[in-house]
């Protein structure tokens, strides 16, 4: 199985990386922002770098369209994972279209209202996992796996 571990730097990246377990056996690739903390975290990983900042920005909105096109046609995953935050959403839509299956992990300081970007991806996942079970009354199909940290 062939994974893509989509996310910003920082907090999202590290929920992905407390996921090890779940992808370290597997062939995988990474897409997130080129800054100091992934560049150190996955220096031994294949990495693509989004563009940046995604915080309502439409043009790195389209062009991380674009490139999310170019990456999961070369890559072919058979899974999305992700934990946020707005570069995943091209990838979770294209991979949609392309017929790939899509995780996504809300992240672990939300208690009682979901981020933006889960609030956009939740309809179209195939598996949406919340770190605490009061999050099933903001998503009713999610599973509560909790935290993972």
């Amino acid at each position: 199985m062939k994974i893509a571990l989509v996310g910003s730097s920082g907090g999202h990246l590290k929920h992905l990386l407390l996921l090890e377990q779940l992808w370290e056996k597997h062939h995988r690739i990474w897409v997130t922002f080129d800054k100091e903390d992934s560049r150190a975290a996955l220096k031994e990983e294949q990495v693509y770098h989004c563009y940046f900042p995604t915080n309502r920005n439409l043009i790195n909105l389209i062009r991380n369209t674009f490139l999310s096109i170019k990456v999961l046609v070369k890559e072919k995953p058979d899974v999305i994972i992700s934990s946020g935050a707005g570069s995943c959403i091209p990838f979770f839509y294209i991979g949609k279209l392309f017929g790939i299956k899509l995780i996504f992990l809300e992240v672990f300081d939300r208690l009682d209202s979901g981020t933006l970007t889960g609030k956009i991806v939740y309809p179209i996942t195939d598996l949406f996992i919340v770190q605490w079970e009061e999050m099933l009354q903001v998503y009713p199909k999610a599973v509560y796996l909790g935290g993972v940290f």
